[in-house]
């Protein structure tokens, strides 16, 4: 596919909430934005991570939500799910997991954006929608959405729509890097095929290439919040 629609453009900044006997600060809390927005380096004007070692910067400045998975969550859930519910800045539709590759490049308003990653479901999804096992649902389905870096800042607009500028040659989907990373940890010939592609995140190329060195790096306290 050669381009996306934009349903919503979402930011918010990060809120605090109780978690298990304890605060958390989450950025998870995002809400639709009509009027065009900046995109700079590291995300849209008005938006705002809590934690900056897992979300946000250069390699993460945009989060991304297929809408195509938002009926399957509303029935696990029991509600109906407004644009952002996943904390994503763009929901989507005509883009799924199976569609984009790690590197794919974008045309977003006046940016020029990149596929670097998949998302990785962490444990505030849980304290969001006190479900505890949310975060294993969202890596056993798949459905994970992904993140952009940013390649020329701009403004964009939800009427700009996605247009894919350049797919990327080695054609690595970000389906096929999430099954790699959580259901095939010791596949070594994937996680090859996979580093191959120089524009994959340096989180996502640090965690292949401690495996390739025999080191587990299964971070369960990301799906836990114990560390």
């Amino acid at each position: 596919m050669n381009g996306a629609e934009i349903l919503s453009i979402n930011v918010g900044m990060p809120k605090t909430i109780p978690y298990q006997s304890k605060d958390i600060s989450t950025g998870l809390f995002k809400h639709p934005v009509k009027e065009p927005l900046f995109l700079s380096w590291v995300n849209f004007d008005g938006d705002g991570q809590a934690d900056l070692v897992h979300h946000g910067g250069r390699e993460k400045a945009v989060c991304v939500y297929p809408y195509e998975h938002y009926p399957f969550w509303e029935q696990e859930l029991g509600q109906a799910l407004p644009y952002g519910a996943f904390g994503e800045n763009l929901t989507v539709r005509g883009l799924l997991e199976t569609d984009v590759c790690i590197g794919d490049t974008f045309l977003l308003g006046e940016a020029i954006v990149q596929v670097s990653q998949p998302r990785q479901p962490c444990f505030k999804l849980s304290a969001v929608y006190g479900r505890p096992d949310m975060p294993l649902i969202v890596q056993d389905t798949g459905y994970t959405g992904f993140y952009f870096r940013v390649l020329q800042q701009g403004n964009v607009s939800a009427s700009d729509g996605l247009i894919r500028l350049a797919p990327h040659p080695e054609a690595i989907t970000v389906e096929y890097a999430n099954r790699i990373m959580h259901h095939e940890k010791e596949n070594l010939i994937g996680i090859r095929k996979i580093l191959e592609v120089q524009e994959l995140s340096v989180n996502w190329r640090n965690t292949f290439l401690k495996r390739l060195e025999g080191h587990e790096t299964d971070s369960r306290e990301r799906l836990t919040g114990n560390a």
